[in-house]
């Protein structure tokens, strides 16, 4: 496996179809996303920001890829350790913080409820979330804080 991967995405504002951007109240906030061999995202805007709520928007992305980074992380690891994980999801929030005209995130906060096997090492399985932190891409990406409170429960 090669040290270095590039990864590869279109943009499109869709939102042109209807209408030019002649003040910020009317122009529409959607776009599509193309990713090589995959299929279209279709997204806008926060609601917050004009944008449509039934479509994807930037900032849910971002937590929903550091939710992912660290869940794929985590299992690779736990597959890696003999953890027989059974069930995991999580519900990721995320924090930004407005400022003059733009903003940043200031934290997201992961909650994992992982479910594992009937008599597997439950430390384990909590050390584990530690160490998919210190190696997920994403999370290593980003310029504040990715916390995880995590909840381990042992099938049956």
């Amino acid at each position: 496996m090669g040290r270095e991967h590039r990864y590869e995405a279109s943009v499109v504002w869709t939102g042109a179809e209807k209408g030019p951007t002649l003040s910020y109240q009317s122009y529409s906030r959607d776009y599509r996303v193309d990713i090589p061999g995959r299929p279209a995202l279709h997204g806008s805007a926060d609601p917050h920001f004009r944008g449509d709520p039934a479509r994807h928007n930037p900032e849910d992305l971002l937590v929903a890829a550091l939710s992912a980074c660290h869940m794929l992380t985590y299992l690779a690891l736990a597959a890696r350790a003999g953890l027989a994980v059974t069930a995991y999801e999580d519900a990721a929030r995320g924090t930004m913080a407005l400022e003059g005209e733009g903003g940043h995130f200031t934290e997201v906060v992961l909650n994992p409820r992982v479910t594992v096997a009937r008599g597997s090492d439950l430390a384990l399985a909590r050390r584990l979330h530690g160490e998919a932190h210190g190696l997920c891409f994403i999370a290593r990406s980003v310029n504040f804080s990715v916390r995880h409170e995590a909840t381990i429960v042992e099938e049956g």
